[in-house]
């Protein structure tokens, strides 16, 4: 092992040392622990770099097979196999970064069973799952190759898998330029969102085109790094003319998206010194025009040094660009502006320093490179492919040092942990304000489904008997719910109804409303009230009414079970199911709302769709899109009180 890929992992082994630390507090204390991330802020680097970033960077291998195997272009034969292993490698990191990235990973698999048609995300889920089992296919014969796979069996699949070699490259191509593309085509719904110079109607071909040179300098940049690491031959010839098509495709890059804003008037309007117009500036200069002007200059692209300049630039632009459009250029209300966290950049650069050492492991071990004599310069060897090292080498001074440098790494990134992701966050308080009585009426509702819904009215005079209705709000944040509470009353016999739905009533009430139990927005409450109980079991001396056995400690769990005296506060008729004897915390109050609404809105229909409108199980049965814009038409103050932080 030369000094440069020792001094290599040994860094690598670092960076994967303090990715497990923070891998840790991720999985235990959650997003909140170790991101910036926010509701105005829902992601961030890990999608901007990880996901975007990543399937472009790994747009190499579809390149690079379609023009060996499809154009047949086989002096560039020798660039298949690595690109095809940084392709695998690359989308294996893209779904280990979705994985930190979702809120509830263990729910990764849900596109393969539930299918959105009408989605753009599932389209380019369903291309990169696709993607990733081909390029496992196109990558197989590689290891099915070594010396320990030479049985009969394995041949026999390695024959048939070189027989398909054609339709899998072709199913290659085919899936990248779908999920390549709708990746620009995630943004074409957020026109008011993403600033001008980066919203483009064209965006899906954009992005694609820019998909098809970062894949031809990651090759490039990929060969210089093998050669200057691990001491491979460098194809300078062959690499001069991956940046001369390179240069050629920049250019349509650059005339595409230049021409689309020019005629739509956008350059003219935002080009105007202030920093997001300097951004785009410096993005467009570093991804594509400086190195399609520097790659069209032959002594340039000719040398290695010029080579790597340009490969440099397309790659940090392109990836610039996908940060610029998910990031950067994409609006948020000022209050809720996001950087990411350190940790969030440990995992970004820690992900991709593991798969680094992976795909370091494969050139080690098996035959990726077709030259696999090593460069006139470095110590030459054979290929021995009957050697299978561990990804650490053998001698013990070695798996000694990259453990220490994991380690030592390890123990700083404890150190800068701050106290949320050792202990978890500590959610924030949302109380839940009571719900309103306004006044409305029942319109029918536009588009398919069937169905009436409610919409408020100013007037107060004049308005029919029984059509005031309950406005449920409670964090005031301006999207209520209208709720026909007489309708319902009706629907379900009338008085007799009342607990189904007020499942549980305090002592001396009738119907405890909501939000007496479900205090808070978001967060599980306690309905108990110690102090209470202390009052009214006369102070001190009641407490062997509930503590009955003194040997052991006092607390809820050896505590009387609740049932035993609030029996009757739990309704017979509750849609709800019943609490056990010792009641638990009750639920946020969104979840409770959506728990019994949802609930019963699906068991309804189910029992009887031919008389319940199509949509009574869908969202907008409840919540209108256009409520936001009637209060602030009819009570702009409102509006105007939440937007400076008032109201829950």
């Amino acid at each position: 092992m030369n000094k440069r890929l020792l001094i290599l992992k040994t860094v690598l082994w670092g960076l994967v040392g303090v990715l497990a630390v923070v891998t840790v507090a991720r999985f235990v204390n959650g997003l909140g622990a170790v991101t910036n991330l926010s509701d105005g802020a829902p992601w961030g680097l890990w999608i901007g770099f990880d996901i975007m970033g990543g399937v472009a960077l790994a747009a190499g291998g579809f390149v690079i097979a379609a023009a060996v195997y499809i154009f047949g272009l086989e002096r560039y034969r020798p660039f298949v196999r690595p690109a095809i292993l940084t392709a695998f490698l690359g989308y294996i990191a893209v779904a280990v970064g979705l994985l930190y990235d979702l809120g509830v990973p263990w729910h990764i698999w849900h596109p393969v069973r539930y299918w959105q048609y009408h989605s753009v995300l599932f389209e380019v889920a369903a291309c990169v799952m696709l993607y990733l089992t081909v390029l496992a296919l196109e990558f197989a014969p590689v290891v099915l190759e070594h010396p320990r796979f030479d049985k009969p069996l394995f041949g026999k699949v390695l024959s048939g898998l070189k027989r398909v070699t054609i339709p899998l490259v072709i199913g290659g191509i085919v899936l990248s330029t779908l999920h390549q593309s709708s990746l620009g085509s995630l943004f074409l719904i957020t026109p008011y969102r993403l600033h001008p110079l980066w919203y483009s109607p064209i965006m899906y071909v954009l992005f694609f085109i820019s998909a098809i040179a970062l894949g031809l300098m990651m090759v490039t940049l990929e060969s210089l790094l093998a050669a200057f690491f691990l001491n491979h031959k460098v194809h300078k010839k062959l690499l001069s003319g991956l940046g001369l098509a390179a240069a050629a495709v920049l250019g349509v890059y650059v005339t595409l998206r230049v021409g689309d804003l020019a005629i739509r008037g956008v350059l003219t309007t935002y080009l105007d010194g202030s920093w997001p117009s300097m951004l785009f500036v410096s993005e467009l200069a570093i991804s594509a025009i400086i190195p399609a002007a520097l790659l069209l200059i032959k002594p340039v692209r000719s040398s290695i040094a010029g080579l790597a300049l340009c490969a440099a630039l397309t790659v940090s632009g392109m990836v610039m660009y996908r940060l610029d459009v998910a990031i950067v250029a994409f609006a948020r209300p000022e209050e809720l502006t996001y950087f990411p966290s350190w940790m969030e950049f440990a995992v970004s650069i820690g992900i991709v320093a593991t798969f680094i050492l992976i795909f370091i492991f494969f050139v080690e071990n098996f035959r990726v490179y077709d030259d696999v004599e090593k460069a006139a310069d470095g110590p030459k060897r054979s290929y021995d492919p009957a050697t299978m090292h561990a990804l650490l080498p053998r001698r013990l001074a070695l798996p000694r040092r990259f453990s220490l440098a994991a380690i030592a790494a390890a123990a700083v990134a404890v150190v800068f942990l701050p106290q949320e992701a050792i202990t978890g966050v500590v959610p924030a308080s949302t109380p839940v304000a009571a719900s309103r009585t306004v006044d409305g009426l029942p319109v029918n509702r536009e588009g398919g489904g069937g169905g009436r819904k409610l919409q408020l009215i100013e007037a107060r005079n004049g308005v029919p008997e029984g059509m005031p209705f309950l406005m449920i709000d409670g964090n005031r944040n301006g999207y209520p719910v209208l709720f026909d509470h007489k309708a319902h009353e009706a629907r379900l016999e009338n008085d007799r109804s009342c607990g189904v739905c007020h499942h549980i009533s305090r002592p001396f009430d009738r119907n405890t409303a909501c939000f007496e139990c479900h205090r808070d927005m978001y967060e599980p409450m306690s309905t108990f009230n110690h102090a209470s109980h202390v009052e009214q079991l006369e102070g001190n001396a009641g407490c062997i009414q509930c503590h009955e056995n003194t040997a052991v400690e006092k607390s809820a769990e050896t505590a009387v079970a609740c049932g035993e005296c609030h029996a009757d506060l739990v309704s017979p008729l509750s849609f709800v199911e019943a609490p056990d004897d010792r009641w638990q915390a009750a639920v946020g109050y969104m979840e409770a709302m959506h728990g019994l609404c949802v609930s019963c809105h699906e068991t309804k229909l189910a029992e009887d769709p031919e008389n319940l409108p199509a949509a009574l199980d869908r969202c907008d049965t409840c919540h209108d899109a256009d409520r936001p814009i009637e209060l602030q038409r009819m009570a702009p103050h409102v509006i105007a009180s939440r937007e400076r932080g008032g109201g829950g």
